[in-house]
């Protein structure tokens, strides 16, 4: 089994299913591929589970209902991802990430961007927990971890926002949280405190940092 856990894969359509499946288990990802929603909450109650993708439209019941379903009993620090054919309109994917998704991905796919984006996730996830052990002996959420990264690249508050499809307040509160954990009062301090922990990429050293 991968160390990062499976990836569970709910859609009604096997074929669509299979291809998503084909292409993660080619990466070197486990898959446990399932057909109903129910399947999908007891694939997950189940597993070690590094990601879940979901088609909106599943047989029994939404896969915006299972995704609200999982947030409430894993909170943020799952990965979920919509994979959709039926539900491809703007308004659908801005709701599928207001409802706590964290990518929205229209069929058909290109299997190596399904890739590219479930490695970034699952990656990310598996980075938290050696830098949330080690801040001050708290653990920092999944969205914290989020904003921290965004504010090493240089992002402003408004533009996390935008990305994250939260609000500017909620973006600050997240901030102020981080400073707590970290110990510092300033958000360059926070940003020199990531550098140190590793949080920036092979070229973070070299970029100029904004901090608002």
């Amino acid at each position: 089994m991968n160390r990062d856990g499976v990836i569970v894969i709910a859609d009604g359509d096997e074929g669509d299913r299979e291809l998503a499946s084909a292409a993660l288990r080619n990466a070197g990802y486990d898959t446990v591929d399932v057909a109903t929603g129910a399947d999908a909450l007891e694939a997950v109650r189940a597993n070690e589970v590094a990601l879940v993708v979901l088609e909106v439209g599943l047989p029994d019941v939404t896969g915006y209902e299972i995704c609200r379903e999982l947030r409430k009993e894993r909170g943020e620090d799952l990965p979920i991802f919509f994979l959709s054919g039926l539900r491809t309109e703007s308004l659908d994917r801005v709701a599928g990430l207001l409802l706590g998704a964290d990518d929205f991905i229209v069929k058909p796919f290109n299997r190596g961007e399904l890739v590219a984006r479930v490695r970034r996730f699952v990656n990310r996830r598996s980075s938290t927990q050696d830098l949330s052990e080690g801040v001050r002996g708290a653990r920092l959420t999944r969205r914290e971890i989020e904003v921290l990264d965004l504010l090493v690249e240089g992002r402003r508050q408004k533009e996390i926002a935008a990305q994250l499809v939260i609000s500017q307040k909620t973006v600050a509160t997240h901030i102020q949280n981080l400073l707590g954990k970290f110990g510092v009062h300033s958000r360059a301090e926070l940003i020199a405190s990531a550098y140190r922990l590793g949080r920036a990429g092979s070229q973070g050293a070299e970029r100029r940092v904004a901090v608002s």
